[in-house]
């Protein structure tokens, strides 16, 4: 039962659009998932909240301040995190990672408060070891702005895994104000936006290791 934590301090980077997402691709696949939510402001969770009973099925993990493990019988679990994660709750999250997703957008504010958290991933023991594998996903991503060269030469700095990155669109503020993702919908309507889910899904399922490995330099 695979574990794969959503996580970045800096708030407003899209930790819940690329958690709800991840979790919809795994329902579409009729696979068993959990999504938990341990932001205070539960947006994961509000978002199941408004899900059509017609959409498929993705459970709800209640997750408290101890974060206990989840529940036996589910395939996969995806985690939301809150802001400014840190400290022992972060420590418990990671002893049942086996993936953390790292969300970041082109901005340079996003960047340095995004580089320490990444820095202190790289302490941990079950990084170093490969226990857990660490990935970055750009959002609300524009290939044809300087600040998305920016991003670029941060990921290289760090040589990380660069899983892919979702452009900025109103697909998924609509869809998501229904409960929905881009999986429940007609292919046709977003293309465009699978296209760009395909290494990502990819390397959460375990069929694909992106370029670059998982090494951290200061």
């Amino acid at each position: 039962m695979p574990v794969i934590v959503v996580a970045n301090p800096k708030g407003g980077v899209g930790k819940s659009t690329l958690s709800t997402n991840l979790a919809g691709y795994f329902a579409a696949q009729g696979l068993q998932v959990l999504l938990g939510d341990a932001d205070r402001q539960q947006s994961s969770r509000g978002w199941l909240g408004i899900r059509p009973a017609a959409a498929r099925p993705i459970a709800t993990w209640e997750v408290d301040n101890d974060v206990a493990k989840p529940p036996k019988g589910i395939s996969h679990v995806v985690l939301d995190t809150p802001a400014g994660l840190h400290g022992q709750r972060l420590n418990a999250i990671l002893k049942m990672a086996d993936k953390v997703i790292v969300p970041l957008q082109p901005s340079i504010f996003d960047i340095l408060a995004t580089r320490e958290f990444l820095m202190r991933l790289a302490e941990e023991k079950a990084v170093r070891k490969g226990d857990i594998e660490v990935g970055i996903v750009g959002m609300r991503v524009d290939s044809r702005t300087r600040s998305a060269d920016q991003l670029d030469r941060f990921i290289e700095d760090l040589r990380l895994p660069m899983l892919g990155s979702l452009r900025d669109t109103q697909n998924y503020v609509q869809l998501a104000a229904h409960g929905l993702t881009v999986w429940d919908i007609a292919p046709s309507r977003v293309q465009r936006d699978l296209e760009q889910w395909q290494p990502i899904v990819a390397w959460a399922d375990g069929n694909a290791q992106p370029s670059g490995g998982t090494r951290f330099e200061r």
